[in-house]
């Protein structure tokens, strides 16, 4: 197989503070998809996220049907949210060579036989040498040659292996990250097993470790499983995976129906069901453009109607973290690195129209939707104020400081933890209420904790050095997506600054 690292080439438009654009990797693999196809390629590319991959399927079809009218027939979106039935027939298409090019989201990564492949495009590194190489694997199973291209975005990870491609290719695939005692993850997971087989002591303790007992106990209590002499019991005529979330998403499915036939169109999950599901929000589905109408949180139903609505739509929110509880710490001269639990409150507060494909915002709606709170596990580190006014860093220049570290941070976790950017997530202040000193927060996105904070506060010197010869190294003036800029920012990526992030973080590590 040939592996090709691929960059964008920039644009004549600028982002925030006037930072350079790189074309976005999504509209770069869409133009490659769309060239392998018309070449009878047959073609798999990765897109980090639904939305995407809906877009550069439309993306692909259309520059197809400027070429011969019967390809964009040959193209199509493939992604979680669909009906089984959906996802069967796509992937039928696909092996009867139907289909000669798909979108996808990781949901084709693994579980589903597609041979024959020639070529899979990735739109982004997906988080971990791993998932790289398992997403490539799927082109090439057979004796002909195979091509696999990583498609970087904008970012410090993608823009760190683009330019060290040693650090992806020459180096094996991460130790797995993982806490076998997270009561989120493990309690679902026994309710399976039970359902399966009763569960005996023994093998509570043998296959599932020592705090299943404890578990257990908990989901006896709790009615979900019953204890007997022989073990533990699913009793409940429902199928565990109906009541016990196994992949601790947060919760079951919300249902996308249809007004006025009641028809399921597709479900989106419990987590992301505030951003992507909220009343007004734009939902592409199989290249049909729809706008929720209304979300009810209580029976996990979102209602929608078909629209031809010129724009696309893009949640905002609000985060804050407290400190539950520090298991651990280091002092790193006035410094500190710590790492423990904490509580995680966000709030989707509004939402943006932007008109496609220009991206110009047309409007900001505010939402009225609840606080959810995560209890996980974090790093965290603070600097004194007598360290930061010795570095020359004033009350101004502390926000943007702390938030353009944290950000390079968090794009930069991956190399040292085996997750993605979009699995954790951050929070700085110039003064927590809960430390009285700046402040920055990078935790696990997922309940009770992934193991993804902890491998940071293990390597925290070099998961940092890195943050800062990455922010130093970029040739951007004030800060761009390759270095303290993030997709993920829930305050527009503002403030930020770069010259100072590089000071704070020389303070830190010269503790």
């Amino acid at each position: 197989m040939s592996i090709a690292l691929w960059q964008p080439s920039l644009t004549p438009f600028t982002g925030e503070n006037g930072a350079p654009l790189r074309r976005a990797a999504s509209s770069e693999a869409a133009d490659l998809l769309a060239d392998l196809v018309a070449e009878d390629v047959r073609t798999l590319a990765f897109i980090r996220s639904r939305r995407g991959a809906e877009q550069v399927a439309m993306t692909a079809a259309g520059l197809l049907a400027e070429v011969d009218p019967a390809l964009p027939g040959r193209v199509a979106a493939y992604r979680g949210g669909y009906l089984p039935e959906e996802r069967r027939e796509l992937e039928r298409r696909l092996r009867s060579g139907e289909l000669i090019g798909l979108a996808a989201t990781n949901a084709l990564e693994l579980g589903i036989d597609v041979s024959g492949l020639d070529a899979v495009l990735l739109a982004g590194f997906p988080g971990t040498r791993a998932a790289f190489w398992q997403q490539v694997g799927r082109a090439g199973r057979g004796a002909g040659d195979a091509l696999g291209v990583l498609v970087a975005r904008d970012d410090p990870l993608d823009t760190y292996l683009v330019t060290h491609p040693e650090a992806l290719l020459g180096r094996p695939v991460e130790a797995i990250v993982f806490d076998t005692s997270n009561p989120y993850v493990l309690g679902p997971h026994l309710c399976a097993a039970a359902a399966e087989l009763p569960l005996t002591e023994d093998e509570l303790l043998a296959l599932f470790g020592p705090t299943a007992r404890d578990v257990a106990d908990q989901l006896t209590r709790a009615g979900l499983l019953r204890r007997r002499p022989r073990g533990w019991f699913w009793t409940d005529r429902r199928r565990a995976s109906d009541l016990a979330d196994i992949r601790s998403a947060g919760g079951p499915p919300v249902q996308l129906v249809e007004t006025g036939t009641g028809r399921v169109i597709g479900t989106v999950d419990s987590s992301s069901a505030h951003a992507t599901a909220h009343a007004g929000a734009v939902y592409v589905h199989r290249g049909e453009t729809w706008l929720v109408e209304s979300l009810d949180l209580d029976e996990h139903v979102a209602t929608i109607g078909r629209t031809d609505a010129p724009y696309s739509t893009t949640a905002r929110d609000t985060t804050d973290i407290s400190i539950v509880a520090e298991r651990d710490h280091r002092d790193w001269g006035g410094c500190r690195l710590s790492f423990g639990q904490v509580d995680v409150t966000h709030q989707v507060v509004s939402f943006q129209r932007r008109r496609q494909p220009s991206g110009e915002v047309l409007g900001e709606e505010p939402l009225d939707l609840p606080e959810r709170t995560l209890r996980t596990s974090a790093v965290w580190w603070t600097v004194p104020d007598d360290a930061l006014d010795a570095a020359g860093l004033t009350t101004v220049d502390l926000p943007g400081a702390a938030h353009a570290a944290e950000h390079c941070s968090i794009g930069l976790l991956p190399l040292f933890a085996t997750c993605d950017r979009w699995d954790i997530g951050g929070v700085s202040t110039a003064l927590h209420a809960d430390t009285g000193r700046l402040t920055v927060f990078v935790y696990d996105g997922h309940p009770g904790g992934a193991g993804f904070a902890e491998r940071g506060f293990g390597a925290a010197r070099e998961w940092l050095t890195a943050t800062l010869e990455t922010i130093a190294a970029c040739e951007c003036p004030e800060g761009c997506p390759s270095c303290i800029q993030s997709p993920k920012c829930g305050n527009q990526n503002n403030p930020l600054d770069k010259g100072g992030a590089i000071r704070l973080l020389e303070v830190l590590l010269a503790g």
